[in-house]
């Protein structure tokens, strides 16, 4: 085993890249970074990383066992952060399939690959092994008006992708329970921050406004969620990866009340708009909150979401740097100060550049 070597699959994505851009920067750790490549996987969310020998990219498919056999086989890991995933409700709601194939066919896949690999290292070696899966809040369902998700709330998922995401949950912790492989899963709140692909409520609100597009909001705008800066959720994967206990799961949260992280879209949105309105005035003098309309609620729709985060404070140390205010401002700054990074998404420039750039950093 080569204890400074770690695979990270789904590490061009959103959550991926920024623990990858972390691990480079905070840590000896030489990245694997498995990723499919799909619509939200962006290379270029890495550039700052991609010319460092500590970064190894594979264009590989998790559902592909043969190709992760081999990647085990060459670079024979100390273990695995799990983020690959297809992650926006909206896309569940209107294609399942691929939601069940990716989320719990792919982790399947990836398991047992692990379990083969895992299996044959020697005794300390899988002692310290380390298989860490990243989930969402969104198993548990929804909360009424009071109310945390903790570590032993009961899971009951209401769309397809938080379904696919609850399956993938039980199965790994039958592999830890089953097969002893040492396995370890974290819950997460709603993501924001830098490189976020736009098809989510802020960045889509970012580039809507500055567009000078409706602003469209679901129902009454009503829905509250736990928001988490993406830095900060980093700093907690990296955590829990290192000094977690196998066979425990940690709630990572924006820090509820305390940090003001619990907003409703509404709230969310009119705050998106107070930050533009005063970094990037319209030039008519009007505020961006003239562009909001509503629409139809999304079928399902989960009335709120909050987690308690108490449990990774108390036994690892962590807690989010960011509050939603301060978070959400470096937010409208990134994206307002990297309008190329936006365009290229925006018009699918960034597919074409990594089909041209990529095979260079394949692996395995």
């Amino acid at each position: 085993m080569n204890r400074n070597t770690i695979f990270v699959t789904g590490g061009a994505g959103f959550i991926g890249s920024a623990l990858v851009r972390l691990l480079i920067a905070k840590s000896d750790w030489t990245i694997v970074n498995i990723d499919k490549l799909t619509y939200a996987g962006n290379l270029e969310s890495l550039s700052a990383v991609d010319k460092n020998p500590r970064h190894i990219f594979s264009r590989t498919d998790i559902c592909e066992r043969p190709a992760l056999d081999r990647l085990f086989l060459d670079h024979r890991p100390a273990g695995v952060i799990h983020l690959a995933a297809e992650s926006h409700v909206d896309r569940s709601i209107h294609g399942p399939a691929e939601f069940i194939q990716t989320n719990i066919v792919g982790t399947c896949t990836l398991l047992e690959a692990a379990r083969a690999y895992w299996a044959n290292l020697g005794e300390t070696e899988k002692a310290s092994f380390r298989f860490h899966h990243v989930s969402t809040d969104e198993v548990y369902g929804s909360l009424g008006e009071t109310g945390l998700f903790t570590e032993t709330t009961p899971y009951s998922p209401n769309s397809p992708y938080s379904a696919s995401k609850a399956s993938s949950d039980h199965l790994v912790r039958a592999w830890m329970h089953t097969y002893g492989l040492p396995t370890l899963v974290t819950n997460c709140s709603n993501n924001y921050g830098p490189y976020q692909f736009p098809e989510k409520l802020i960045p889509l609100m970012i580039t809507h406004a500055l567009a000078g597009r409706p602003l469209p909001i679901y129902g009454k705008g009503d829905n509250i969620r736990d928001w988490l800066y993406v830095d900060d959720h980093a700093r907690a994967l990296k955590t829990v990866f290192e000094r977690g206990v196998p066979g425990e799961t940690y709630n990572i949260g924006g820090g509820g009340y305390e940090t003001s992280s619990e907003k409703t879209n509404l709230e969310v949105v009119d705050a998106l708009c107070a930050l533009l309105d005063r970094l990037r005035p319209r030039a008519d003098g009007r505020s961006y909150r003239e562009q909001k309309i509503t629409v139809a609620d999304r079928p399902g729709h989960d009335r709120r979401y909050a987690i308690d985060a108490g449990k990774i404070e108390r036994e690892l140390g962590w807690r989010p740097e960011e509050s939603f205010g301060t978070g959400l401002e470096k937010t409208v700054a990134w994206y307002l100060d990297n309008p190329d990074w936006v365009a290229h998404v925006v018009s699918g420039e960034y597919r074409q550049w990594m089909e041209t750039n990529y095979s260079d950093r394949k692996a395995g």
